[in-house]
């Protein structure tokens, strides 16, 4: 490993840090809730910090795959560890257990909280709550890489923070990584922006549009209301966020190709085609199941609230204008199915994403055919009409194989620590191994993850990062070899 050209790097995630705040700073000032300070004096120790490492090693710019894991596994962990204290200090979340909770779960797009009373928080923390979500969606690293030399190795760290899926499908638009950055950065803010004026345009207020917008786009789920979205009794934004939770499920690639008016390549992705088919199959299937067993009056609420919860699991975003625990077990049974999904690789969500499925099915077709049908045909897998490599589909189908035995033994080390059932212990890590936030039993829509103990929050909070850096990049910290050299 490179210590010096690591410390450069984290010195550079907590210049950007502690620089970030300055939005909860001006949005405190305004309020005048009396956190301007708490979040000033964390600015200032965080900034502190970093700078001297930036200074002292910035001549350091030599990094290989082990550094690059390396940061992405612990980066993450020191920027939330770090991002609590505006909380700590204020006293709004006086456990730092809690506040590193909260902010894991922000940064990893998670949206699961242990906050009771989310409205009884002061503007200025409840703003720097969700610009974790912000800076989380696309990527905290894949930001830090825009400050970071030329040299430092951002093609190592930008692929030790990349999903199986993004290396299955290679989508990789620009050959300077800096470049990339900015564009998919570009898209993502300007996708933000519009939908803040929209829902301005709806009634919110800018705080609270913006608060939305950032867990919205980022599909994370934090909310200003103790009631969600629900809590603005509106069609406008309910159907707004909708669409925006979905845009947020695309593969910010295909953004940029749509851009350049090069919608063949958009038309041809495998992934995105089945992500419409996906998206309207099940939210129109639950719309109905709901509207024939009359949990709601008109198929048009039955469609909106059935279509707002479907989208939000899809997208991993966590996001609630129903208590979907009072649905009928068919249409649960579809939520919980959905939990399993997730969106498309290169996106801001989270999940098992559908291109290993896509992968998956289309192994398992070719092998029947090839078995029993034709066994003297050569058949390969294809992926937007290319085809994929065998170790390709070996790594897809490895990476759904570890994410189920990942839940199972998670939901087991629950079951020792807390003393609850065992629908809320797999629950809770599908919620945060997913990066979904709500789930079922006593993590419901409704309820949070303050009841349970200080070690299952540290080990939830590991399952959230394990989700977010998509397992292999924090498991591989585990391997022996790893750390020899």
């Amino acid at each position: 490993m490179n210590p010096l050209s690591i410390a450069n790097v984290f010195g550079t995630l907590l210049l950007v840090t502690g620089s970030s705040m300055l939005l909860p700073v001006v949005c405190a000032l305004y309020y005048g809730d009396g956190d301007a300070k708490a979040l000033i004096i964390s600015s200032l120790i965080i900034i502190g910090t970093g700078l001297p490492l930036k200074r002292a090693y910035r001549n350091h710019n030599m990094l290989h795959i082990r550094d690059g894991l390396f940061i992405a596994t612990f980066g993450w962990a020191v920027i939330s560890g770090v991002s609590a204290l505006p909380f700590i200090i204020h006293g709004a979340i006086p456990s730092f257990t809690d506040a590193f909770f909260e902010m894991m779960s922000g940064y990893t797009t998670t949206g699961a909280s242990i906050l009771n009373d989310i409205e009884a928080v002061p503007h200025g923390l409840l703003f720097w709550r969700s610009q974790t979500h912000l800076l989380g969606g696309m990527g905290f690293l894949t930001l830090t890489l825009i400050f970071l030399p030329h040299g430092v190795g951002g093609t190592r760290i930008f692929k030790a923070e990349s999903s199986p899926g993004q290396v299955i499908t290679g989508d990789r638009f620009m050959a300077r990584n800096r470049d990339t950055m900015r564009w998919l950065w570009g898209i993502y803010i300007v996708l933000n922006i519009l939908q803040t004026l929209l829902l301005c345009l709806g009634g919110m207020t800018l705080f609270d549009a913006l608060c939305h917008a950032f867990g919205t786009v980022s599909t994370s789920g934090y909310s200003t209301m103790n009631n969600s979205i629900a809590a603005f009794h509106s069609n406008y934004i309910d159907w707004v966020t909708i669409i925006f939770m979905a845009l947020g499920g695309v593969t910010f690639v295909l953004y940029y190709q749509a851009i350049r008016g090069n919608w063949q390549r958009v038309l041809v992705n495998t992934e995105f085609r089945w992500y419409i088919f996906l998206l309207f199959f099940i939210s129109l299937t639950v719309s109905l199941i709901l509207y024939l067993e009359g949990s709601y009056n008109s198929y048009l609420d039955a469609l909106r609230y059935g279509t707002f919860q479907v989208v939000s699991i899809l997208t991993t975003t966590g996001f609630v204008t129903a208590n979907y625990l009072e649905w009928p077990q068919l249409a649960q049974m579809f939520i919980i199915m959905t939990c399993f999904v997730g969106a498309c690789a290169g996106s801001t969500t989270s999940g098992i994403k559908i291109v290993h499925y896509v992968l998956i099915f289309k192994y398992m077709y070719t092998s029947v055919k090839r078995i029993f049908l034709q066994p003297m045909t050569v058949s390969t897998v294809h992926l937007n009409r290319e085809p994929v490599e065998a170790g390709v589909v070996d790594l897809a189908i490895c990476y759904f194989i570890v994410n189920i035995f990942l839940i199972l033994f998670g939901a087991i080390i629950v079951l020792l620590i807390e003393d609850t059932d065992i629908i809320t212990a797999i629950s809770a890590i599908i919620s945060t191994l997913m990066n979904i936030g709500p789930g079922f039993g006593k993590v419901g829509p409704v309820d949070n993850f303050a009841f349970f103990s200080d070690i299952t929050k540290w080990f939830l909070s590991w399952n959230m990062l394990v989700g977010r850096l998509e397992m292999f990049s924090a498991l591989v910290i585990f391997y022996p070899v790893f750390w020899k050299r």
